[in-house]
């Protein structure tokens, strides 16, 4: 392993954790709900991103260390399954069992969905 692509993917992170938190909060201010939005969002968001990238990336000559910044660091970062579980335990704690099955639900089938939608953009687009 390589000190250039493992500071690739650090700084991919540090931009994707920051943006995890960023547009995690906006969307649970923006929602006055118990549910967790955020998370949603961005699990939906990064994995609308990844369909897209992983495929662009194969059509343009990006190196392994400009790859794993945006697919390892960035988009790992951004999409979060750990925070993911804990709102679904946290759900379930709280005996709030509709919202954390929808949760549970919602996070798979749309996060697949979006990286499908994000594959088939790229392959219409180009």
């Amino acid at each position: 392993m390589n000190f250039t692509l493992l500071l690739s993917v650090g700084i991919g992170g540090f931009v994707g954790a920051i943006l995890r938190f960023s547009l995690s909060t906006a969307i649970g201010k923006a929602s006055s709900t118990t549910f967790p939005l955020g998370t949603l969002g961005v699990n939906i968001l990064g994995s609308f991103l990844i369909g897209f990238l992983f495929l662009y990336f194969q059509q343009i000559n990006f190196s392994a260390s400009q790859k794993a910044m945006f697919i390892t660091g960035l988009l790992g970062a951004l999409t979060t399954f750990s925070t993911f579980s804990l709102d679904t335990i946290l759900l379930l704690q709280g005996e709030f069992y509709f919202k954390a099955l929808m949760n549970m639900m919602l996070n798979l089938l749309l996060s697949l969905g979006a990286t499908l939608l994000g594959m088939w953009l790229f392959r219409t687009i180009y």
